[in-house]
């Protein structure tokens, strides 16, 4: 690489790097009473009370998610190549975090990498990804920026708010991939490849090419 300016990567972390949906899922039944059965890409419609059969509602939802990234974190673990990747693109680019997760829990995520062995800034969001991610690219002036994520709604929203970032739809989670709507396919990806054994080849590739201009 070239010149004063690195590119950047910014990458999720849930189900591009860690596994969360499984762990969520046995969690769940396990502990809290619920069965998680996901046959679409609908949270809402996939937990259910055991007791009832009744569909879990939106706050309970959300206190669930809540509880998990609270105490069971520990559970979570790399998907295959996942970290390995990053450090070896941290070689040539800047690589941080941009995760949806409450501020608060920014501390315990970044530990949680590091513990997994990735060192990387992390950054928290809550919504659409694209406004947040414009501001990590304002701080970063890279010579160009990859935005990599398991979510086609935020690709869209990386895309929207700065066509100039290349995308990469990304879920290395087996029970979520083939649910998920395809941001490639949606015109808001440049690729769609859910192992690290092949997106990694294809990011290095894209650190090569020029620049974007800023």
């Amino acid at each position: 690489m070239s010149g004063a300016r690195k590119p950047l990567i910014v990458s999720d972390c849930d189900e591009v790097l860690l596994h969360m949906v499984a762990h969520f899922k046995a969690w769940l039944e396990e502990s809290e009473g619920v069965d998680f059965n996901l046959q679409g890409n609908n949270f809402a419609e996939a937990m259910r009370w055991q007791e009832s059969g009744e569909l879990v509602g939106e706050k309970d939802i959300w206190r669930l998610l809540g509880g998990f990234f609270d105490t069971e974190m520990g559970r979570q673990n790399p998907i295959e190549g996942a970290i390995e990747s990053l450090n070896a693109l941290s070689q040539d680019a800047d690589v941080v975090i941009l995760t949806n997760l409450v501020d608060k829990r920014r501390d315990d995520r970044t530990r949680q990498l590091i513990e997994h062995g990735l060192d990387a800034k992390v950054y928290t969001n809550q919504g659409p990804k694209g406004p947040a991610l414009a501001k990590i690219v304002a701080e970063f002036d890279p010579s160009h920026a990859i935005f990599i994520d398991d979510l086609s709604q935020h690709i869209r929203s990386a895309r929207e708010t700065d066509p100039r970032i290349s995308t990469l739809h990304l879920c290395g989670e087996p029970l979520l991939a083939p649910h998920i709507d395809c941001a490639f396919e949606a015109g808001h990806a440049d690729a769609r490849i859910d192992n690290w054994a092949e997106a990694l080849p294809w990011l290095q590739s894209r650190l090569e090419k020029e620049p974007v201009a800023s």
